[in-house]
């Protein structure tokens, strides 16, 4: 009865709900059966689309703080893809990107802190514990109901998705306030606190460590694919074996199970997904999208644009002429070659600077949207071939590697592609670049980076760091000047900022029993 009433009380919340949830009937008042239970794992298991934003000035992020808002807007500003995109003069005390995430993209002691030194909360940990409570109830229920009735292939499916998005949820977890996963020290090494059990448990947690998380996150996903086997939803809002097969395929890729991300991804082209050829892209369409033949699934919003606004808004001078946000790095746009025909389907020039934005959602503005894809919950079709592809690379099978990767390029350049590498480490490096060129901005990156700096065979150089620009404003020509860099060393020397910090809240609702690592003090540097 107790876990009854927990999950009824999360029915009871299901009126709040959005557009996510109104082609499904939320009338049920009781969970008996598994009509029920869908409705809750709609509710409550899965992130909503909820997307109320109006972007009239650069100041977009006043909701921040808000659970039905944005899913981490900083993920997209830790690693080398992105810049800070400065013009004209925007109030300190104004929410504009800039000034509510630049603790985040300068790696500070801590990140949410605004430019005037005033803290704000992450809500992303609370927003997904808060699910994996929900999936641990719904999990409990299924089995209960299950063994009345074990040949209900719908509860079977329903089992399979909470499997697999309690598995998602903590290799998320993992990735931003974990330690990057290293084979020979994970059974040390902290990750994030793990919770399986339905019970409410009056106890304080603490960081359980890598080897057990990821035990965890591998045997959830064992039982999706056991659950949903031969099984891919209509609608890419829900979890077929199509995502379970991609995420496990990237969660082997991130321990380094190269043989086992083979496995998973053996006719990973017969699946009922193909990739788009950009040959027949049309402009100012979106790169990306729900229906798309690509597309595996998806859910939750899209931050990109209150992240990466234009510097064409109105602005808080007398002039139309500010942005006080970010826009895609010059490092990282140097990576496309002229015939790459991801760098006009993926990005867009602003009308004021021409700055490079991302813009592989260019129907954001649609309200409500059914096209929407989250930026960063999200999986498509070419994750799956450059897992593939990555993992044969690393097992030394560079022939199959690069035909791997040539399917990709045959869909994204006018001229065939690029040269073949000519040394194993060469092609390794090639397959993480274009990582990078096909998935930027998709919540990707800065996990790789955590991983490519651990990895045992073909880690990032000690020399290896990040720099972000920095700049002051002249008030007398209304323009900025280069003041420095933030820099991020190498993991080795700087490994605290390479994981974000568990936020003050829940550390003290624990009583110390979470801890931190010390965050270096930043300093520019010239």
């Amino acid at each position: 009865m107790k876990y009854l009433l927990i999950l009824l009380t999360c029915l009871l919340l299901l009126s709040s709900c959005s557009k996510f949830l109104e082609e499904y009937s939320t009338d049920q008042k009781y969970l008996e059966n598994t009509n029920d239970l869908n409705k809750v794992m709609i509710g409550e298991a899965f992130m909503n689309n909820v997307y109320n934003i109006s972007i009239y000035n650069a100041a977009t992020m006043g909701g921040i703080t808000s659970d039905n808002d944005f899913s981490a807007p900083w993920l997209h500003l830790m690693d080398d893809d992105t810049e800070a995109l400065v013009l004209g003069a925007a109030d300190r005390d104004q929410p504009t990107p800039l000034n509510m995430l630049s603790g985040f993209h300068n790696w500070g002691a801590n990140p949410a802190v605004n430019i005037l030194g005033l803290a704000w909360n992450d809500v992303m940990w609370k927003k997904v514990y808060k699910r994996i409570g929900a999936v641990n109830a719904l999990i409990y229920q299924a089995s209960e109901i299950a063994a009345k009735n074990p040949a209900d292939a719908n509860l079977q499916h329903l089992q399979g998705e909470a499997y697999f998005l309690r598995a998602y949820y903590y290799f998320l977890l993992q990735n931003i306030y974990g330690f990057p996963y290293r084979k020979a020290t994970a059974a040390t090494d902290e990750g994030v606190p793990l919770k399986i059990s339905e019970k409410v448990e009056d106890n304080y947690f603490k960081r359980t460590n890598n080897e057990t998380v990821y035990k965890q996150i591998i045997a959830d996903l064992n039982q999706a694919a056991d659950l949903l086997q031969g099984y891919n939803p209509t609608t890419k809002i829900r979890v077929g074996i199509a995502a379970v097969k991609c995420l496990q395929s990237r969660v082997y890729l991130f321990t380094e199970q190269y043989d086992k991300v083979l496995q998973v991804t053996n006719g990973y082209e017969n699946m009922g997904y193909s990739i788009t050829d950009l040959k027949s892209y049309v402009a100012t369409s979106n790169f990306t999208y729900r229906s798309s033949t690509e597309t595996i699934f998806t859910m939750g919003t899209n931050a990109i644009p209150v992240v990466f606004p234009n510097d064409s808004l109105a602005s808080y001078a007398p002039v139309n002429r500010l942005a006080s946000s970010f826009k895609a790095s010059d490092n990282l746009i140097q990576r496309y070659n002229n015939n790459d025909l991801r760098l006009n389907a993926c990005f867009m020039l602003s009308a004021k600077s021409n700055a490079y934005l991302p813009a592989k959602w260019r129907t954001w503005s649609t309200y409500n949207d059914p096209e929407q894809v989250s930026c960063i919950f999200s999986f498509r079709l070419p994750e799956m071939l450059l897992n593939r592809a990555e993992a044969q690379a690393m097992l030394g099978a560079d022939g199959e590697a690069w035909s791997e990767v040539q399917k990709l390029q045959a869909m994204r350049f006018n001229n065939g592609g690029s040269q073949r590498p000519t040394s194993n480490q060469a092609l390794v490096n090639f397959i993480r670049d274009e990582r990078r060129r096909e998935f930027c901005f998709e919540g990707h990156r800065w996990f790789d980076l955590r991983r490519y700096a651990v990895n045992s065979k073909y880690p990032l150089g000690p020399d290896f760091e990040i720099k972000h620009p920095t700049y002051n404003y002249d008030a007398q020509t209304n323009t900025y000047t280069r003041a420095g860099y933030y820099i991020l060393k190498s993991f080795a020397q700087d490994a605290a900022s390479w994981q974000v910090p568990i936020p003050n809240y829940a550390i003290e609702f624990n009583r110390g029993a979470l801890t931190n690592p010390i965050r270096n003090v930043r300093n520019i540097q010239p």
